[in-house]
């Protein structure tokens, strides 16, 4: 604290801060999968799992304009592929489904957790058989990251578990 009683800004990333960064995803070849460059940059309240472990570990004691790689095994990112983490659901659960359903296409369906994206193993006539696993699953991937913000989390945000955008929060 400081002698105002206002809230010591941190140096460096820590747990109940809210970051913000801007990251670019690769897979284990180099190939880019993901960028946060050409958007606003990714900002969450730093050791409340908003972002895969591997990130948020490597995140931490980071400071404001330093730029580096992490490199994310399965288990700490999108966990291992699981062999049996298939299912069969009805075509009214997929969001914005494409007027080809084809195995080997990512689609989003609602459930009861949100809308997850699935991959499509099999089609048929009112179900489909999806693997559930995330699309990264069992991949070691490779974060190029940039913060570019920093700043004590506020009381609120730390309840809520996540950063809250400026003017509050929308939930």
């Amino acid at each position: 604290m400081s002698e105002d009683g206002e809230q010591d800004e941190p140096r460096v990333v820590a747990r109940d801060c809210v970051v913000g960064f801007h990251y670019e995803l690769f897979d284990a070849d180099g190939t880019p999968l993901e960028s946060s460059r050409d958007t606003e940059p990714m900002v969450i309240l730093h050791g409340h799992g908003n972002v895969v472990p591997g990130v948020e570990e490597g995140l931490t004691g980071r400071a404001v304009g330093e730029r580096f790689e992490i490199d994310v095994p399965p288990e700490l990112g999108y966990g291992p592929r699981r062999a049996d983490f298939s299912r069969r659901i009805s075509k009214k659960h997929l969001v914005h489904a494409p007027k080809r359903l084809r195995p080997g296409i990512q689609v989003h369906v609602r459930t009861e957790q949100g809308v997850r994206t699935v991959t499509v193993l099999k089609v048929g006539a009112s179900v489909i058989d999806v693997d559930i696993n995330h699309p990264l699953a069992g991949q070691t991937l490779r974060f190029a990251v940039e913060i570019v913000s920093l700043r004590a989390a506020h009381p609120e945000e730390i309840a809520h578990g996540h950063a809250h955008g400026p003017g509050g929060h929308a939930h």
